[in-house]
């Protein structure tokens, strides 16, 4: 969806955020300068997210060098690069790895703001809110995190007094994005569903493991941290931000579903600082010259390494996908000629090929009516049920994109006639399933061959 709506122009990206994905706005923005420069397909999509991706793991790296010295730094830094779901945003072409970057680095300056109270460093943090904010809603979320870090710190009436400000700066600017992507909640929110159990669990596990590494590296104080608050320890910065964002939008979607974990992805920021924190703590223990307790900790790196490494190839596959785009377009090339009727079942599947103009144009799509950029959208509106069943019916070949066997029907008018009139008038020729997708062949009974 980013490659197809980062390639229209200016005018058509701010109409469409007038309608839906108004809380992507700065992302398409950006990724349309990107291409503007350099239009270099997949890779032009996913390097933001790469490079991001870098960014954040220095700045893990700069918060826990400031917080508990250089090696703690370096260790949480290196955790981050490999949390398999900082992998998988990694390589996607989506906002969110941008937003962590964003947070990270804000949490870095909130940091130093709490060491030394420069007007400068305070100016830095709230800008980095406000972009982190505009390029995702839930990013604002590391301000509670924030405030849960002051209260632990007791820092003085000076610094509160500042971070207010910057958090009444925030919410100036983040108001206008808030106002419209409200009204597009329903439409862009509405597929959530509440929070499983295993979701629930998973959360808890997360938390409850990080407040028991917080609880272990802070037994020893850190020596060369060059932090200026005696109180201000990896534990007081990292606990909040990796369970506040996450539990309070896991809390809310209890009425209103909401939460989907990528949404707060920058909270594995915290994570990373408290397992960095937690090695680092454990390497300078008196334990860590027993040497029992070195081959344990040998064995246990080695044991994580045989774990990521087969998790971090895959989440490099197709497999780790819900549906294979790249093969779904591939499928079309070799089973459509030029001018061949398409049917997408449902509509919204039409985003397999928008990404692929050059098959995409090759085709007739059979129940469009106005393309995407006219109709500002992001899959284009489609004609009537009773126009499609003629235009079906004008037809003698049918090559339909459709979701596996095993899926839920759409029950609108539209879908529902797409379906009847194949089943009726048609008979299936041919099909191939890839990942996420089905590929189908239809003619008129007799004419498959």
């Amino acid at each position: 969806m980013t490659y197809q709506v980062a390639h229209r122009s200016l005018g058509d990206i701010w109409a469409l955020l007038g309608n839906i994905d108004a809380v992507h706005g700065l992302y398409y923005f950006i990724m349309h300068g990107v291409f503007a420069l350099w239009d270099g397909g997949l890779l032009a999509l996913r390097a933001p997210s790469v490079i991001a991706t870098v960014v954040a793991a220095a700045g893990v790296g700069a918060i826990g060098r400031r917080l508990q010295g250089a090696r703690a730094g370096v260790l949480a830094g290196s955790v981050y690069a490999v949390i398999p779901l900082v992998q998988h945003f990694a390589q996607e072409g989506r906002s969110y790895a941008l937003v962590s970057a964003t947070v990270v680095w804000a949490c870095y300056f909130f940091v130093r703001c709490l060491g030394s109270r420069p007007t400068r460093l305070w100016v830095a943090y709230a800008s980095l809110v406000v972009i982190a904010g505009w390029l995702h809603e839930f990013a604002v979320l590391v301000l509670v995190a924030h405030a849960v870090t002051l209260r632990l710190v007791g820092d003085t009436g000076p610094t509160k007094r500042s971070w207010v400000v910057c958090v009444g700066a925030t919410a100036v600017a983040i108001v206008p994005l808030a106002a419209v992507s409200a009204g597009q909640s329903g439409e862009q929110l509405g597929w959530l569903g509440r929070p499983s159990l295993a979701v629930w669990l998973q959360f808890f596990a997360i938390s409850a493991a990080g407040l028991a590494m917080g609880r272990y590296a802070a037994r020893t104080a850190a020596p060369g941290s060059t932090s200026g608050t005696s109180r201000l320890t990896v534990p007081a910065v990292a606990i909040p931000l990796l369970v506040l964002p996450g539990g309070l939008l896991l809390t809310i979607s209890l009425l209103k579903p909401w939460y989907v974990e990528r949404y707060v992805l920058y909270s594995m920021a915290g994570l990373a600082l408290l397992i960095g924190a937690t090695m680092d703590t454990l390497a300078r223990s008196v334990a860590w010259r027993l040497m029992r307790v070195r081959i344990t900790a040998c064995c246990l790196v080695i044991a994580s390494l045989a774990i990521l490494l087969p998790w971090s190839l895959l989440l490099r596959s197709p497999e780790s996908r819900k549906d294979d785009t790249i093969a779904v377009s591939q499928a079309v090339e070799t089973y459509a000629h030029r001018g061949d009727a398409v049917l997408f079942m449902p509509a919204r599947r039409r985003e397999w090929l928008l990404s692929a103009p050059s098959v995409y144009h090759k085709i007739d799509d059979l129940a469009l009516d106005i393309t995407p950029a006219a109709s500002r959208t992001l899959q284009g509106t489609e004609v009537t049920a009773s126009d499609i069943r003629t235009r079906i019916l004008n037809e003698d070949r049918i090559i339909s994109l459709s979701d596996p066997p095993g899926q839920p029907l759409d029950t609108f008018p539209e879908e529902v006639v797409k379906r009847q009139m194949l089943k009726e008038y048609f008979e299936r020729c041919t099909s191939a399933q890839v990942r996420g997708a089905q590929i189908s062949v239809y003619a008129r009974p007799g004419r498959c061959e």
